[in-house]
């Protein structure tokens, strides 16, 4: 069982499943700004890695609760017009959607349990990261104990296989496997072509950058021209 959100780390949590396993993907689609996007994405994806088991779940909760750029439209994306400079370390940025990946896990882990799949893949990284507290390795240790005691078998792990590595370590084992980054969305705002200034898209072009690998999508025109 893999979360495949359509980004790049998931994405690559997907081909690594997909490696080792008979792989199902779950997507949840949650009312954030790109979600039709992501959900291309995601076919797409399974399409190429030829995951065939798939679950589209749509999440009312996370839009209705709000809190977050990526589901308020009145709470601005943040954007860092200096692509080589380093993004804000300190605080959780206004793109965190409150508990979200405590939504998908259980949507995941729930599936697992009827298809009788044994471990949860999620794309979660802490180095290198917009700093989302869900996003740490002591939440997934706290996560597998919740699914061990609140599991029929007991027996489901959540694994984070990336968790520790940088982003172009990570771009690095996705070219290695034949990850489809080419059919990946990152962008946190925009659905027609990535903006390249959001958050998301400045540590998706420093990762390619610092792998020393040419990104594959495109990127808007003003942002192309950033160094």
């Amino acid at each position: 069982m893999v979360l495949l959100s359509g980004g790049m780390d998931s994405c690559v949590c997907a081909a690594l499943a997909a490696r080792d396993h008979q792989a199902a993907a779950v997507h949840v689609s949650y009312g954030q700004r790109t979600e039709e996007r992501e959900r291309r994405s995601f076919e797409s994806i399974c399409d190429r890695l030829e995951i065939r088991d798939r679950l589209l779940v749509r999440n009312e909760a996370l839009r209705a609760i709000g809190g977050s750029a990526l589901t308020d439209p009145t709470i601005a994306v943040p954007e860092d017009h200096g692509v080589g400079a380093s993004l804000p370390a300190v605080g959780i940025p206004v793109t965190y959607v409150p508990f979200r990946n405590a939504h998908f896990l259980a949507v995941a882990v729930s599936w697992a349990e009827v298809l009788g799949a044994e471990k949860v893949y999620i794309g979660a990284v802490e180095p290198d990261s917009s700093g989302y507290p869900d996003c740490r390795p002591e939440y997934y240790r706290a996560f597998n104990e919740v699914v061990k005691v609140g599991t029929k078998d007991g027996t489901i792990r959540v694994v984070t296989p990336l968790i520790a590595m940088h982003k172009h370590e990570i771009v690095t084992l996705g070219l290695e496997l034949g990850a489809p980054f080419d059919l990946t969305w990152s962008c946190y705002q925009r659905e027609d072509r990535a903006c390249g200034v959001c958050d998301s898209c400045v540590l998706r072009r420093r990762a390619f950058r610092d792998a020393g690998a040419e990104d594959p999508i495109s990127y808007a025109e003003a942002a192309a021209r950033l160094s």
